[in-house]
């Protein structure tokens, strides 16, 4: 490829390009970061600089950047079949795909729906979850129920589902009227107060509302142990048991966002495993292709695939994307699923996220930070910021100085989080814990001496 130097085709990214979840202005005074190639846990800049990529760049890059196994696998689809629609076809890797990923559940979810990006997969099991009532008749279920500071995506569909103030705010006129309950967050425990205990009084808002509604609710829709857009919210596995449980008892189905949470990222494959149950409907996205390719997927069960298989085309899931099942994602989807396999990567991960906590610990001592809190590869932290202004530009300040430190980090508000690559070294493990420190110090000493 070519177009001039870096500094030229940066300036014509902001020109070009309308780059996601930004406001575009701030990059008048942060200049974007031109990425030239990435190599394991780290990106590189074109002027040679390096960033340890400590958020997985979104959530993705499992891997890590240019793995050789991914890189294999890819080159040889390449020479095979680089895509093929998925209505009257089929091929090798999306069948291989399904058939592990189901094995991983016990062939309780036994059906997968391709799509190629996260909020597509929401979409996908708000309409199959009510398109399944109408088949069966219930023609009056069409409603779904969402946790506070819950996250699923950006289209509309997703977005009603999400109660995050600043991505709904503009679009409010356009979305469903959903039902909103509380979080089982247990940042939102009395002192003292355990987990679990604020996990089953959010579950007893829950069972209030589906005694009032259950006739007219679809779905419930959560994110599995952690609300990671809404700031990393960790729960009580007790809650997801519960609600299993109140599911079954009203006849509403559940529906497990896994997109951040799913592949090994909260200690499990799946995050539904740590509370012993299987939702209706199960999404992947993100991590399931290594970071590589847009790929997303619905796992559901035979009783709501059943409701569908029926003469009448009408009662049909009819939802498509060009890309559905697409072969190159698909075959880095099972080469991802090997390295899980072969490199006992679960194992793996449970001593690294201990090492990661050892790493964390003189920033999670430090005074000025609150709620420290891990689950398996997920680290995070809210910085105590007095001031509403430092507080509303500390995500922005910090990830400008985290570049300055070789770190790639992009708090939440004031959530400082690591969701890093599962590949690192103990030496970067270090680096990481050691480079967090100073990048916090740092930021809140601007605060202190503006």
């Amino acid at each position: 490829m070519s177009g001039g130097t870096s500094a030229a085709w940066v300036a014509r990214s902001l020109h070009s390009v309308w780059h996601p979840c930004t406001q575009m202005q701030h990059h008048e005074t942060v200049p974007l970061v031109p990425i030239s190639h990435g190599r394991g846990a780290w990106l590189v800049d074109t002027e040679g600089r390096r960033y340890l990529d400590a958020i997985s760049s979104w959530w993705v890059n499992l891997f890590g950047h240019a793995n050789p196994r991914i890189n294999a696998a890819l080159k040889d689809q390449l020479d095979r079949l680089e895509h093929a629609m998925l209505a009257g076809f089929t091929h090798e890797p999306v069948v291989q795909l399904s058939e592990r990923l189901s094995a991983l559940t016990g062939n309780v979810l036994g059906h997968c729906f391709y799509a190629s990006d996260g909020a597509s997969a929401v979409e996908i099991a708000l309409k199959m979850s009510v398109h399944a009532w109408r088949n069966a008749g219930q023609t009056d279920k069409s409603e779904f129920v969402c946790l506070q500071g819950s996250y699923h995506g950006e289209t509309l569909g997703a977005l009603a589902v999400t109660d995050v103030p600043l991505f709904r705010a503009a679009y409010g006129a356009l979305l469903q009227n959903v039902h909103v309950v509380a979080s089982p967050d247990a940042r939102r425990g009395a002192p003292g107060e355990p987990a679990s205990a604020v996990a089953l009084r959010a579950a007893a808002e829950l069972e209030a509302l589906l005694e009032a509604r259950a006739g007219h609710i679809a779905a419930v829709i959560v994110e599995p142990l952690v609300q990671c857009a809404g700031g990393m919210a960790m729960y009580d596995p007790v809650y997801l048991q519960t609600v299993r449980a109140l599911c079954d008892r009203h006849q509403v189905h559940l529906i497990a966002d896994e997109i951040a949470v799913g592949c090994g990222r909260t200690g499990t494959f799946f995050a539904c495993e740590q509370a012993a149950i299987w939702p209706d409907f199960l999404c992947l996205s993100k991590g399931i292709s290594g970071g590589y390719l847009p790929l997303s997927l619905v796992m559901t069960r035979d009783a709501i695939y059943q409701s569908f298989y029926d003469r009448d085309v009408a009662r049909g899931f009819l939802h498509s994307h060009s890309y559905t099942g697409n072969p190159l994602a698909c075959r880095a989807a099972l080469a991802t699923l090997d390295i899980f396999r072969d490199d006992d990567v679960l194992a793996r991960n449970r001593a690294l996220a201990a090492h990661l906590a050892t790493a964390m610990a003189p920033l999670a001592a430090d005074p000025r930070i609150a709620n420290v809190r891990q689950r398996g590869m997920i680290w995070a932290c809210d910085a105590i910021v007095d001031d509403a202004a430092a507080a509303a530009t500390f995500s922005r300040r910090f990830f400008s100085a985290a570049l300055e430190h070789e770190l790639l980090l992009r708090p939440i508000g004031r959530t400082i989080y690591l969701m890093p690559p599962y590949i690192l070294d103990a030496q970067e493990v270090d680096f990481l814990g050691a480079a967090t420190q100073a990048v916090f110090q740092r930021v809140m000493s601007q605060e202190s001496h503006p």
